[in-house]
């Protein structure tokens, strides 16, 4: 492995300047999860390595004045699964930030690296764009909003501007009668990779019609993708059989899956079909039932 140099700085201010001065030779470490198996690799050849785990903040998850959620970048997968705050608020998202590689992978790993390493396969994704997640950034031009569905531009490719970090992800507030699940298809062990994943939500009303309905998917393509012709298929309806189907369908006509050893791009768009049935069927089942309410 090349040498390189580290420093720790302890204001976020500090760490986009470094960045800036340095440019492409500096990269950010959290957890390191991820960016350590590249550094071995030499897939990267840092010179500076600025590490984040001393910014003060940066690791706190806490509930917001309007009813939302906050989780700081550095805050690891373990702390976000354990989090009382963010089972209030999602139990579904807890359980799928649980299902991330092993406990001691999720124990290192953090939030905000998960999301701006953007490995298409990951877990936590497709449940923060089907809760309408936003991504806090902060660089030399200040800080910005960026909706969870415009981070992702291709394969290991995030919106990022140069010398800009993610510092947060915000939630907004759920509505009563709101819901979500998240399902994964393993092709081996429980800390793989998923084959491909769905996850959905949604405001369920008296009637049992449903309403800011989101499909998103994982594992199906160069990036999790939001499919909102799945959305319009089920907007305003009670999830029937004819209902789901053509949200299935719409989530096959979607996706542009990769083939690998994990299977072909028509295996893996069968399976997002199948696993999008199911966790609509298991998101309309009543509230008792529901495997997360």
């Amino acid at each position: 492995m090349a040498s390189y140099d580290y420093v720790a700085p302890t204001t976020t201010d500090e760490v986009v300047r470094l960045l800036a001065e340095h440019g492409e030779d500096a990269h950010v470490i959290a957890g390191g999860a991820s960016l350590l198996l590249m550094l071995q690799q030499q897939l990267i050849v840092p010179s500076l390595l600025v590490g984040l785990r001393g910014v003060e903040g940066l690791g706190s998850i806490r509930e917001i004045s309007d009813g939302g959620l906050e989780i700081g970048a550095t805050a690891t997968h373990r702390s976000v699964e354990r989090s009382p705050a963010v089972r209030a608020y999602a139990p579904t998202l807890a359980e799928a930030v649980a299902q991330v590689g092993t406990v001691r992978v999720r124990n290192q790993g953090t939030i905000g690296g998960n999301l701006a390493h953007a490995d298409p396969a990951q877990d936590p994704p497709p449940i923060l764009l089907a809760l309408d997640a936003s991504v806090e950034a902060l660089g030399p031009d200040g800080p910005r909003s960026i909706p969870i569905d415009e981070l992702f531009v291709d394969v290991f490719e995030t919106s990022l501007r140069p010398a800009e970090i993610i510092t947060a992800v915000r939630l907004p507030a759920r509505p009563a009668g709101s819901a979500a699940r998240y399902v994964k298809f393993l092709p081996r062990s429980k800390d793989d990779y998923a084959t491909v994943a769905i996850a959905v939500s949604g405001v369920a009303d008296a009637d049992g019609r449903w309403w800011r309905v989101r499909v998103a998917a994982g594992a199906a393509g160069p990036v999790p993708l939001r499919i909102r012709d799945a959305e319009a298929a089920l907007e305003g309806q009670a999830f029937g059989d004819d209902d789901v189907e053509r949200a299935a369908e719409a989530v096959g006509a979607a996706v542009d899956p990769i083939p690998d050893h994990r299977g072909s791009a028509e295996y893996k768009r069968e399976m997002a079909m199948v696993w999008t049935r199911r966790a609509l069927r298991d998101l309309a089942a009543p509230r008792g039932e529901r495997m997360d309410a």
